[in-house]
């Protein structure tokens, strides 16, 4: 009884330090779990002068179509101080997917995967967002959002908004 307890014990032991990320064996790239307020607190800590943040999921068409021009963009402006965050709605058993895809483009910064209930994820993050993706943010230094689009966006849109936001100009928060 005794030798049960103390595996028990062991195996809980080790459990406790297991990693908070999901990592595809032999990929450097990670997809972190986290809950809306941690993507806000992120977005808001961020050492960025503007932070595009892009809800997207491997199975909807819309969020793989307009994931070129997200990238293209970050390429065109992460000198100037554009920070990109990306969240895959993928389930968490999905992980290895959303992971391969993020490699397949490029992404080679951190990315985040949703926890908790879509409905919880939705409100947290923005409570005029129905949950429709994909679905973007723009914030500025502050933490502010300035703009949002929801479903596909074209690079254009992006640009011109990020650029706003970049000389100044577009100030009144949404």
């Amino acid at each position: 009884m005794q030798r049960h307890i103390f595996v028990f014990i062991a195996l809980l032991f080790l459990s406790c330090d297991a990693p908070k990320t999901d990592r595809a064996s032999g990929n450097d790239q990670y997809l972190i779990p986290a809950t809306a307020e941690e993507i806000l607190k992120h977005v808001k800590d961020a050492d960025a002068r503007v932070v595009l943040v892009n809800v997207w999921a491997t199975w909807c068409p819309p969020c793989v179509e307009e994931f070129p021009d997200l990238m293209a963009v970050y390429n065109q402006y992460k000198d100037q101080g554009l920070k990109l965050v990306f969240i895959s709605a993928d389930s968490e058993g999905q992980a290895d997917g959303a992971i391969a895809f993020l490699k397949a483009h490029g992404v080679d910064f951190p990315s985040y995967i949703k926890l908790k209930s879509d409905g919880a994820f939705i409100n947290t993050l923005d409570p005029d967002w129905w949950g429709a993706i994909p679905a973007t943010w723009l914030y500025d230094s502050e933490g502010n959002k300035r703009h949002f689009w929801l479903g596909k966006t074209s690079r254009e849109q992006f640009e011109k908004k990020i650029r706003d936001v970049l000389m100044g100009g577009d100030q009144g928060a949404l």
